[in-house]
This record gives C-alpha cells, structure tokens and sequence, in this order.
C-alpha cells in the first residue's frame, strides 16, 4: 500500500487493487491498524468485525463508500 499526499493535493483514497482482504483475498476496503499491524479487509469481512476492531485499532480507513462509486 502506498500513499502520497502533499497540501495542494491530498490523495483520495490510500488503498489499491493489490491490497487484499486477510480474511477471503478479496480487494480490501477498510484499513485497521492494531498493536502496530495493519489488517485489511474486504467491506464484507469489515463490517463482521468491526465493532470488536474499533475496540482495539489505533487508526480506522473506510473506503467503502469507493463500491458505490460510478465511473
């Protein structure tokens, strides 16, 4: 996962198609970070453990709203 931003132009969205779900391999959508490891999820598998992962993750990324996105 790469990210680059600057103040005339922050990035949109920090996740890519090579970043995949933990769970199923699936393209991920949401960013956890906990204990210093970053987890990532597909929205699927996100929504199944996010409330016991907000609990405990430092940082949260929720591109989700990226499915709804039309071209």
């Amino acid at each position: 996962m790469t990210a680059t931003s600057t103040p005339e132009a922050p990035v949109s969205y920090r996740l890519t198609a090579a970043d995949r779900c933990d769970s199923c391999g699936a393209q991920a959508y949401i960013a956890a970070e906990v204990n210093g490891s970053q987890l990532l999820y597909c929205a699927h598998h996100g929504r199944k453990y996010e409330e016991k992962l907000r609990a405990v993750a430092t940082s949260w990324l929720d591109e989700t709203a990226r499915l709804a996105e039309t071209d």
